[in-house]
C-alpha cells in the first residue's frame, strides 16, 4: 500500500509538472517564467522515468507537427506563387489587340490642304515604329530604364537581389516608424520596359485599384493565408506585382513565337513602349512629348540632341516630378544623371555628356490656344454630332478613331485673325474704354458650295485669356440684328415682285406701327434728310431707310420673309415692317450665306466638314455636293444693285471703288439702332468668288459710340481680308462682274451726270413699279428723257 501510495504521489507530481509546462508555454506570469528551467528539467526527467516509450514517440510527433505547421503554411502559398507566375497560363488577355496595338491616339482636324488645325484627344499620342525612334533616344531610354532590355527574358533577375533588399529595407523602416501594421513598399526602378508596358496596357484595372481594397483574389486559399500574415494591402501589392511578372514572361514568349526571334520581338515591344508610356501634360509616347516640350519631331534628332533625349527618358519614372517645368530643378538633375549613365554605358562620349549637362533646359512656349481657328473647331464638333448618325461622334475623334478634313484654309484663317485684331485695335484707339472688351466675328464662304474657308467667333484674347474652341462662337451662336445689311433681301423680293433697279421709290417720311403699344414710329434716314422720289438702285446704294420700309409695305412683309428664307436665312423673322431695317435677329453665318447665294446664283448649305475618315483612311462621310441654281427674276437686278453700293459715288461702300483696291466686289453695310452693331457683308462675283461677313459689337449689346457705322468699323476689316486673300491668290484670281452689270451702272452714272447738269431738260417718266424700263443694263434710258421729245 505504501508502494502504491508512493507511485500515486509520483504520478501526481508528474502530471502537475506537465501542467506547469503547458502553462509556461501558453504565456504564464513572470514568476513562472523565472522558474521555467527548473520545472522543465523536472518534467522531462519525470517523463523519461515514468512514461512508456510509445507515449514519448507520440509526444515527439505532436511537437514536430506544431513546429512544421508554420513552415507548411508558408510553403503552400510560395508554391502557388511560383506555379501562378511560371506555369499558369489561364485567364490571359487577348494578344491580337496588342499585336495590332491600337491604343487611343490623337484625333486631328485638318484644313482643306491637310495642315493640322487641332489635335484632340484624351491621350495625346503618336504611334512610332522602332526605327522611328532615333538611336540617341533609344540609348537614353535604355540607360535610364533597362540597360539589359535586349538580353533578358522580360524580367531582369540580376537586378532582383537589389530590388528585394531595397523593398525589405523600405518596408521595415516604414513599419518601424509608423503605428500602423506592416506595409509592403515596392521601390521604383525595378521594372523592365516590358513590365512597365504590361502594367500600363494589360493591368490598368488592377493598378487603378487602391491597395486598401478588399483582397484581389478572395476565392483562393494561398492568397488568403498570406493576407493573414502580411495584411490585405501588402498582399494586394504582391499580387499585382506577381501578375505583372506573369504577363511579362508570357508576353515575351508569345512575341518571340510570333516574330520568330528575340531581337525582333524586343524591337516590337520597344516600339509599343515608346508609343504608350505617359510623359506628362497629357502626352503619351516620345514623339508626342518631344513635339510638346521641344517643338521638335523625332526624325530631326541627331547625337547632339543627347540632352533632350536624356530629358525625355527621365520623365517616365515620375512625370509629375520630372516633366520639365520652369523653376523645377529636379528634371535637370535627373537628365544629367542619365547623361552620365549614357556615357558610362558607352553610348556617348564623356565630352558630349559634360557639354549637354551644362546646357539649361529649354522647352517650347506652350500656348493654351491649340488651334488658329477655335470657332471653326467648335463648328466642326457640332457638325460631327449632326452628321454622325451613329457611325461616328466626338468621342471617336478624341480616341483617334477618325480624322476630319475641314473646309478651312489655314492661310485664309490667319488673314482673318489678323485683320479682325487690327480692326478692333483701330476701334480701341478711338474708344480706349473698350480696350479688350469690344468683340468681333468674321466668316468667309466659298461661293460655289458654301464651304467655310475661315471662321473667327471672337477675338483671340478675351477676358484675360486666349480663346479656346469651347468658347462662345459669335458666327453661329450669336443672334443679333443685321441692321441695313437686311435691305438687299427686301430689294430682291421687290425685284421678284415686278419692280426694277430704276423704279422710283419715295424717300419721304413714313410711319411704322409699334408692335408693343400700337403707336406710330416715324422712320428717318441716317442723315436725317429725305430726297423725294429716287431710283431703287440709289436708295439701296445710299441705304435709305424710308424707301426700304415703303417697298416692304407695298409688296408685303411676308413676301420679304419668304425671300429671305429662300436665300438661306433659317432663323424665324418677325412679320413686322421693321424687319425691313434689320430689326429681326439672325446669326452671321446665315446672313453671309444669303449674300453668297446672291453673288453666286446657287443655293448650298454652309458647312465646315469636308469629309470624315476612319483610322485606315476609309471615308465615312463627305459633305453633299448639291448646289442648286437659283431661279429668280430679280437675281441679276440685286447683283447690279449691290455692285452699285460700291461703284455709285453716294454708296455706303464707295471706298472700295478706288484704285488702291483692285478687287471687284459687291456688298452692303449694316448699322443697328444706337450703333450697337456694325456690319459689312460682301462678295466677289460668281461661283468662283468668295463671301466675307464681318460684325463688330459688344456682347452686352451696349452702344459702340456715335458714327461707329458698318462703313467705318466693319468695312476696313472686310477690305483687308479681300485684298490679302486675292493678292496671295489663295482662292485664285478675283473674278470680274459680267459686262452687262458694269455697263448698266456706267449708263446710270452717265445719265445721272446729265440730269445733274441739265435738271430742266429732263422729266421723270415713272411713278412706282409701272415706270417704263428698256431693260437691265440700259434701264436709265427709260427713266429720263429730254423734255423736247
Amino acid at each position: 500500500m505504501e508502494n502504491d501510495s508512493s507511485l500515486s504521489t509520483s504520478r501526481r507530481e508528474v502530471l502537475r509538472g506537465a501542467a506547469e509546462v503547458e502553462w509556461v508555454r501558453s504565456g504564464g506570469c513572470d514568476t513562472a517564467r523565472k522558474r521555467q528551467p527548473t520545472v522543465l528539467t523536472r518534467v522531462l526527467r519525470a517523463l523519461r522515468q515514468a512514461l512508456p516509450l510509445q507515449a514519448m514517440r507520440r509526444r515527439r510527433a505532436v511537437i514536430l507537427a506544431v513546429v512544421l505547421l508554420p513552415v507548411a503554411l508558408l510553403l503552400v502559398p510560395a508554391t502557388w506563387l511560383v506555379h501562378r507566375v511560371y506555369f499558369d497560363r489561364t485567364g490571359l488577355p487577348e494578344l491580337e489587340s496588342f499585336i495590332r496595338f491600337e491604343p487611343p491616339t490623337t484625333g486631328v482636324v485638318l484644313d482643306a490642304h491637310g495642315q493640322v488645325l487641332i489635335e484632340l484627344a484624351h491621350e495625346y499620342r503618336q504611334l512610332v515604329t522602332y526605327d522611328d525612334v532615333p538611336l540617341i533616344l533609344r540609348q537614353a531610354i535604355l540607360a535610364a530604364e533597362d540597360r539589359r532590355f535586349f538580353t533578358h527574358c522580360g524580367v531582369d533577375y540580376r537586378a532582383l537581389p537589389r530590388v528585394v533588399k531595397k523593398a525589405a529595407a523600405s518596408s521595415l523602416r516604414e513599419w518601424w516608424k509608423s503605428d500602423h501594421g506592416f506595409r509592403l513598399i515596392l521601390p521604383q526602378g525595378g521594372s523592365t520596359l516590358t513590365q512597365q508596358l504590361v502594367r500600363g496596357y494589360f493591368l490598368q484595372d488592377m493598378t487603378g485599384r487602391p491597395d486598401a481594397d478588399p483582397l484581389f483574389h478572395t476565392g483562393l486559399a494561398p492568397p488568403r493565408i498570406l493576407s493573414a500574415i502580411l495584411g490585405a494591402s501588402a498582399m494586394n501589392k504582391l499580387l499585382r506585382k506577381m501578375e505583372e511578372v506573369r504577363l511579362t514572361l508570357w508576353l515575351e514568349e508569345e512575341m518571340r513565337r510570333r516574330y520568330g526571334s528575340q531581337e525582333q520581338a524586343k524591337r516590337e515591344i520597344f516600339a509599343r513602349y515608346a508609343s504608350f508610356i505617359y510623359l506628362g501634360n497629357g502626352r503619351y509616347g516620345f514623339a508626342a512629348a518631344s513635339e510638346y516640350y521641344f517643338g521638335k519631331a523625332l526624325s530631326s534628332y541627331t547625337p547632339d540632341d543627347a540632352g533632350n533625349a536624356a530629358l525625355l527618358a527621365s520623365i517616365s519614372k515620375a512625370p509629375r516630378d520630372y516633366a520639365p517645368v520652369p523653376g523645377n530643378q529636379r528634371p535637370l538633375v535627373r537628365r544629367n544623371l542619365i547623361l552620365a549613365l549614357m556615357a558610362r554605358n558607352g553610348f556617348i562620349s564623356e565630352d558630349l555628356a559634360k557639354r549637354c549637362q551644362g546646357d539649361p533646359i529649354r522647352i517650347a512656349a506652350v500656348s493654351p490656344i491649340k488651334t488658329p481657328a477655335p470657332a471653326a473647331i467648335d463648328h466642326v464638333l457640332d457638325e460631327l454630332t449632326l452628321h454622325g448618325g451613329g457611325r461616328f461622334d466626338f468621342e471617336d475623334l478624341l480616341q483617334g478613331r477618325i480624322a476630319v478634313r475641314s473646309t478651312i484654309d489655314a492661310r485664309v484663317q490667319t488673314i482673318v485673325n489678323e485683320a479682325l485684331e487690327q480692326g478692333l485695335a483701330r476701334y480701341e484707339k478711338r474708344h480706349p474704354k473698350g480696350t479688350g472688351l469690344i468683340q468681333g466675328s468674321v466668316v468667309v464662304l466659298g461661293n460655289a458650295d458654301a464651304a467655310i474657308l475661315a471662321e473667327a467667333g471672337g477675338r483671340q484674347v478675351y477676358g484675360g485669356r486666349d480663346t479656346l474652341y469651347s468658347d462662345y462662337n459669335r458666327v453661329t451662336s450669336s443672334l443679333r440684328q443685321p441692321g441695313s445689311a437686311m435691305k438687299p433681301l427686301v430689294f430682291l423680293a421687290a425685284f421678284e415682285s415686278g419692280m426694277f433697279l430704276d423704279t422710283p421709290v419715295p424717300d419721304e417720311p413714313i410711319g411704322v406701327p409699334v408692335e408693343r403699344d400700337d403707336s406710330i414710329k416715324w422712320i428717318a434716314n441716317y442723315d436725317n434728310q429725305f430726297k423725294g422720289p429716287i431710283p431703287m438702285r440709289q436708295a439701296l446704294a445710299e441705304s435709305r431707310n424710308a424707301p426700304a420700309v415703303w417697298i416692304t409695305r407695298e409688296i408685303g412683309v411676308r413676301t420679304v420673309i419668304r425671300t429671305a428664307h429662300q436665300m438661306g436665312i433659317r432663323t424665324p423673322l418677325q412679320p413686322y415692317l421693321s424687319t425691313a431695317l434689320g430689326a429681326s435677329e439672325v446669326c452671321l453665318l446665315e446672313l453671309a450665306d444669303a449674300y453668297r447665294a446672291i453673288a453666286s446664283g446657287v443655293l448650298a448649305e454652309p458647312h465646315v466638314i469636308d469629309r470624315v475618315t476612319d483610322a485606315s483612311g476609309n471615308e465615312l462621310y463627305q459633305a453633299p455636293r448639291d448646289a442648286r441654281e437659283i431661279r429668280s427674276s430679280g437675281l441679276r437686278s440685286i447683283q447690279e444693285g449691290l455692285r452699285g453700293v460700291v461703284r455709285l459715288p453716294d454708296g455706303t461702300a464707295h471706298s472700295l471703288a478706288g484704285t488702291d483696291f483692285p478687287v471687284a466686289v459687291m456688298g452692303k453695310t449694316g448699322t443697328t439702332s444706337d450703333f450697337r452693331d456694325a456690319l459689312f457683308v460682301g462678295s466677289t462675283y460668281g461661283t468662283s468668288g468668295i463671301t466675307v461677313a464681318v460684325r463688330i459689337g459688344y456682347d452686352d449689346n451696349s452702344s459702340m459710340g456715335q458714327r461707329e457705322t458698318g462703313g467705318r468699323t466693319a468695312l476696313p476689316i472686310f477690305r483687308e481680308i479681300m485684298l490679302r486673300v486675292y493678292e496671295a491668290q489663295l482662292v485664285g484670281q478675283a473674278p470680274r462682274f459680267p459686262r452687262e452689270i458694269e455697263d448698266g451702272i456706267d449708263q446710270y452714272l452717265v445719265m445721272r451726270a446729265a440730269l445733274e447738269l441739265n435738271p430742266t431738260e429732263v422729266e421723270w417718266l415713272g411713278r412706282g413699279p409701272d415706270a417704263p424700263i428698256v431693260g437691265t443694263g440700259a434701264a436709265i434710258l427709260g427713266f429720263v428723257r429730254p423734255v423736247s421729245e
